[in-house]
């Protein structure tokens, strides 16, 4: 389980769920979309999140992505034309 993905899935799942529940239940809901995405402002501002905590217990590991590996060796594209 990779740590970046994962909570913003999350994030997606609050946002919907409390736009649903909004519509459906009450309106009180919406302030469930406030607050996520207030708490996504402020982990965005911050580099903090209160969830990512939580998932490292739970196991996930940091995403490594293509762009933050470096340039990709010449080896690779050796022989392709």
């Amino acid at each position: 389980m990779r740590l970046e993905p994962t909570l913003r899935v999350i994030a997606g799942v609050v946002v919907l769920a409390s736009l649903a529940l909004g519509y459906l239940v009450s309106p009180y809901w919406h302030l469930l979309t406030a607050f996520a995405g207030l708490n996504l402002l402020q982990s965005g501002s911050t580099g903090w999140c209160p969830v990512i905590p939580v998932l490292r217990r739970l196991g996930a590991t940091p995403a490594t992505y293509p762009s933050e590996a470096g340039p990709l060796p010449m080896t690779q594209f050796e022989g392709q034309a």
